[in-house]
C-alpha cells in the first residue's frame, strides 16, 4: 500500500463516528438536535487555533501590501466554499477581483454539481496557477478537511517552487498539506454526525476561518473603519442606503446630507468622508485614495488634516 494510500486509510477510519451509530433510527427533533450539538462544538475548536489564525492574516497582510494576490485553492466544498468567500471581497471591501481569487477542482461547473476525478488531478491546480501568473509575490492557501487532497497538495508543492506564501487550512488536526505549508491552520473538528461528509462541521470551520481571514486582512489593509464597510461598492438599493448610514455615522451628518455628498463620487463612503472631514471636493477625494492604496482612513484624515 503507498503512502498515499495509507494515509487515505486512516483518514476514513478517523472520520468514523462512534457516537451517532444510531442516527438515522432516532426522530427527528433527536436527529436535528445532534447536529445542533455537534455544530456548537466548532467555535470552540477554533479558539484553540487563533493565535495561527492571528499570524497567518498578518503575514498575508505584508505579502498584499507589497502587491501579491491571494488564491484559495480547494476541491468539493472547500473549493465551494473559496469561491463563496473570494466572491464577497469586492463588493464588501472595494477590492478588485483579481486580489482574492479561488482556484475550484472542475472549475465553475463544480459549483453546482460534482466533478468526478478531479480532485485526484496533481495537474489542474498548477495549470490554473500557471495560467493566472501566480509569482514569488503571492500568497496561495490550500484547503481540505482531511488535508490529504492530490489536487490542494499540488499547489501549495507548486506555491513552495515559486516562493509564494503558502498556507494550508484542514478541519481534522495536522495533517500532509499542513506539514507541506509554510503556516497551517489545523483544528481538529471531530468527526460528522454523518460520518465522512465534511459539508457539515468542517465546512462550517472552514466557512468561519476564511471569514476571519479576509475580514482581517482587509482590516490590516485600511478596508474597514471602526466596523463599517467604507469600501463597500453600492449597487443595490439596499447597499445605497448603507453607505449614507456609513457617512452619517462617521462624520455625524443626517442621511440626507451623506447621500448629496456620496453622489457626487459615485456612492464610495470613503471618498465621501474625505469631501466631508477634509473640506475638499471630490477629484482631492479621489486623488487621496488612489495615492495612499492599503492605507486605514484615521492615516488618511491625519495626514491630511495636518
Amino acid at each position: 500500500m503507498s503512502v498515499t494510500e495509507n494515509t487515505l486509510s486512516d483518514c476514513l477510519q478517523n472520520e468514523l463516528n462512534q457516537d451517532t451509530l444510531q442516527f438515522s433510527r432516532l426522530d427527528t427533533l433527536s436527529m436535528l438536535t445532534e447536529i445542533n450539538q455537534a455544530d456548537s462544538t466548532v467555535a470552540t475548536s477554533l479558539q484553540a487555533v487563533l493565535p495561527e489564525i492571528a499570524n497567518v492574516v498578518d503575514v498575508i497582510a505584508e505579502r498584499l501590501k507589497q502587491g501579491g494576490r491571494i488564491f484559495y485553492v480547494g476541491a468539493g466544498t472547500s473549493g465551494r466554499l473559496a469561491v463563496l468567500d473570494s466572491a464577497e471581497c469586492p463588493p464588501t471591501f472595494g477590492t478588485s477581483p483579481e486580489l482574492v481569487q479561488s482556484i475550484i477542482a472542475g472549475g465553475q461547473a463544480a459549483m453546482l454539481k460534482a466533478v468526478e476525478n478531479i480532485e485526484d488531478s496533481v495537474e489542474a491546480s498548477v495549470e490554473e496557477l500557471k495560467q493566472r501568473g501566480a509569482s514569488e509575490k503571492d500568497v496561495i492557501i490550500g484547503i481540505a478537511a482531511s488535508g490529504r487532497t492530490p489536487f490542494t497538495l499540488s499547489a501549495i508543492e507548486y506555491g513552495n517552487q515559486l516562493g509564494a506564501l503558502t498556507v494550508a487550512i484542514t478541519t481534522r488536526g495536522h495533517s500532509v498539506l499542513s506539514e507541506l505549508a509554510q503556516y497551517a491552520i489545523a483544528p481538529d473538528v471531530g468527526a460528522e454526525v454523518l460520518s465522512g461528509s465534511t459539508r457539515m462541521k468542517s465546512g462550517t470551520a472552514q466557512k468561519m476561518i476564511l471569514g476571519m481571514l479576509s475580514t482581517c486582512v482587509m482590516a490590516r489593509l485600511g478596508r474597514i473603519h471602526t466596523n463599517l464597510m467604507i469600501d463597500v461598492v453600492a449597487n443595490n438599493i439596499k447597499l445605497l442606503r448603507r453607505a449614507e448610514r456609513i457617512v452619517g455615522e462617521v462624520c455625524q451628518i443626517d442621511t440626507q446630507t451623506a447621500a448629496e455628498l456620496l453622489k457626487q463620487v459615485d456612492y464610495h463612503p470613503r471618498r465621501a468622508i474625505l469631501m466631508y472631514e477634509l473640506n475638499i471636493n471630490a477629484q482631492q477625494a479621489t486623488d487621496i485614495v488612489q495615492k495612499n492604496p492599503n492605507t486605514s482612513l484615521d492615516l488618511m484624515l491625519n495626514s491630511y488634516r495636518e
